[in-house]
């Protein structure tokens, strides 16, 4: 239990380190966009589709960054008038919940990037399935994230025992 939450927040630091590296080239990118079509008066073809995937990586990665550091948008109204035990117990459910729902994330992602294995983008030339495989790696951060989370409210419920 503790490998996996250790593995969890080891995966989250280097994701968060790679959404930095991810957030500057695209604002460089799209700086160098401005410079040459503005400037240059030449603009770069590439740059709106490389731009467009990498905020496709970031949202997905940085979703589940998110997910890992709790910080994630949601509901609380109910649960924050729950006595502790009970707020618990609608964690642990939300979090079984998710589970089901990263997993068909992980499926259907898997199959989507595989159906699109033979295409490629119009101005880079970049395989599509390695576009889309974010859709499956990042399930599978949530899933991992999930259940470092799930193990935690279960060592909690066991510690307040």
């Amino acid at each position: 239990m503790q490998r996996l939450i250790r593995l969890s927040a080891f995966c989250n630091t280097w994701i968060e380190q790679s959404l930095a590296i991810l957030g500057m080239t695209m604002v460089a990118v799209v700086v160098l966009q401005v410079i040459f079509r503005y400037i240059l008066n030449n603009s770069l073809f590439w740059s709106e589709e490389l731009v467009r995937y990498l905020l496709m990586w970031l949202t997905f990665l940085g979703a589940s960054c998110a997910y890992h550091r709790n910080v994630h948008p949601g509901i609380d109204v109910l649960s924050n008038r729950l006595p502790p035990l009970w707020k618990q117990r609608l964690s642990v459910c939300v979090h079984l919940i998710s589970l089901v729902f990263f997993g068909v994330m992980i499926y259907h992602g898997t199959i989507f990037a595989y159906f699109v294995r033979a295409q490629i983008s119009p101005a880079m030339a970049i395989p599509k399935w390695l576009i889309f495989s974010v859709v499956p790696l990042s399930g599978v951060l949530f899933f991992m994230h999930c259940l470092a989370l799930l193990f935690s409210e279960f060592s909690r419920e066991h510690h307040d025992r």
